[in-house]
């Protein structure tokens, strides 16, 4: 057996079958032999469709699976676990849970996360355009924060776009990133709540070391205050809302605390001269389960985070911020799944066989191959079958189309039976499919998957939703070859 210490667990690390009835994690668990999502059978989307309904026709491979219940669940439980430490710690600020929309832009991802009561966060001109189109659906409603990112440099086209959201929508926070970027603010005739965006991305264990950062993100010390003046002489613009980013998949408590720390001294400092100024918003960095041998103590990190606001603040006889964060990868990575096919088990002389998918995993999940990301891989069928080790690869013709990425230590077991064998990769909702481009050319033109939404009605029943992937037609027109 591999040693599980060190390496990330993608899955099951045994020759033996999977116990009836194993739980891989809170939605994975095994019935029969099949590998079910929160009760939905994965493998009989394949061979009878029964879920779907009587009659309905077997599906193809590849598939995407897009699964909204575990994002409302995303939602609900860091709002009761922020809830629950604000109980504990008699902490007299809000929070704000803020969807990161760069995650995943979907449209029935934003429809999903306003539905479950999320402020949003952008950060383009396109992110504008679905902004309006979500108020004028009314579900992005007045009381909900809009939060402006990225950079929107004076005579830009995002700047130009906010200045239009604002007519429609009252409650939005633009957040600077450079002093050129409040001149159309302030020109604007709007009033606007504004953040201000600390440079402090990365290892920063003070201020020092954050205002020398070597970040294209935020600004340094001396810019944020004057900054912080501009904003207080300009009539009709109103500093509230203070950016403090680290990281991303910040694992370690006390290290993100200890990152988070300088930019809680700067709020503090700033909140002593601008009392309007009640927003810390930490940015993301909150970790997911992307492996199953993830573990981080959500509560804990909400405590120890509102502990040091209080300790800060109390030190230079200021309030408690209300708190916000912006959550993209923990709101939408584990509501994703791609199935495939094996098609093939190719000895080839290998030290472990090479199972071949019907698709690509580079292009599916760029992440696996410009990072060496690990994401969960599970067979959907013969889990009650013995398992073997082996190579996982992509149909193209690219050397780095293979699973787990090449620097990677983790083994993966699947199924010694490769007859009608489907195999699911897990908890690649966030960032993977913008990556690889909706709709667009793929790597050695493979056509994109179909893609199937899931969602439960107010008795528990699933509800279904067929979008319809590319055909070769469709691939040689996108590339200008037209048929």
């Amino acid at each position: 057996m591999p040693d599980t210490d060190t390496h990330p667990i993608v899955g099951w690390e045994k020759n033996s079958p999977v116990p009836e009835g194993h739980r891989f994690n809170r939605f994975l668990s095994v019935k029969n032999g099949r590998l079910h999502l929160d009760g939905l059978d994965l493998f009989d989307l394949f061979v009878g469709s029964a879920a779907l309904g009587n009659g309905a026709k077997p599906l193809p491979s590849p598939l995407e699976i897009v699964y909204l219940p575990i994002i409302r669940q995303q939602i609900t439980n860091m709002n009761n676990i922020f809830a629950e430490a604000a109980a504990e710690l008699a902490y007299n600020g809000r929070f704000y849970y803020t969807y990161a929309s760069k995650a995943n832009a979907a449209e029935e991802i934003i429809r999903t996360t306003l539905g479950a009561g999320a402020h949003h966060e952008m950060s383009s001109t396109v992110d504008v355009d679905i902004a309006k189109i979500m108020i004028k659906r009314e579900l992005l409603t007045q009381e909900r924060l809009i939060v402006c990112n990225g950079f929107k440099g004076s005579g830009s086209h995002y700047a130009a776009n906010i200045l239009q959201l604002r007519q429609l929508h009252e409650n939005i926070i633009p957040v600077i990133e450079d002093l050129g970027e409040l001149s159309s603010l302030i020109s604007s005739g709007y009033s606007f709540n504004v953040g201000l965006r600390m440079k402090s991305y990365g290892h920063n264990k003070t201020q020092a070391e954050m205002n020398a950062a070597n970040s294209r993100f935020g600004m340094d010390i001396d810019d944020i205050w004057k900054a912080a003046d501009y904003i207080s002489a300009a009539p009709n613009l109103n500093l509230t809302l203070y950016h403090n980013m680290v990281g991303s998949q910040i694992t370690d408590i006390d290290d993100f605390i200890d990152r988070l720390q300088p930019g809680m001294e700067v709020f503090a400092r700033l909140r002593q001269r601008y009392p309007d100024l009640h927003i810390f918003n930490f940015g993301g960095g909150i970790p997911v389960a992307m492996t199953l041998d993830f573990d981080f103590d959500y509560k804990a990190f909400a405590v120890a985070l509102m502990a040091a606001l209080q300790k800060t603040c109390d030190r230079y006889s200021v309030p408690v911020p209300d708190v916000m964060g912006e959550f993209g990868r923990y709101t939408t990575s584990e509501h994703g799944a791609h199935l495939f096919k094996i098609i093939t088990n190719k000895e080839n002389g290998s030290k472990l066989p090479w199972y071949i998918i019907d698709g690509s995993i580079m292009s599916s999940f760029p992440d696996s191959w410009a990072l060496s990301e690990h994401f969960i891989v599970l067979p959907l069928n013969n889990l009650d079958k013995p398992f073997q080790q082996v190579q996982l690869g992509g149909i193209t013709c690219d050397s780095d189309d293979v699973y787990p990425p090449k620097p990677s230590h983790s083994p993966l077991y699947l199924p010694v039976d490769t007859d009608e064998l489907y195999v699911g990769f897990f908890s690649i909702g966030a960032y993977q499919e913008m990556l690889g481009g909706v709709k667009g050319s793929k790597h050695c033109v493979l056509p994109e998957a179909n893609e199937m939404i899931v969602d439960k009605d107010e008795n528990g029943r699933f509800q279904y939703e067929i979008i319809q992937g590319q055909t070769e037609d469709d691939v040689l027109r996108n590339l200008g070859y037209h048929v």
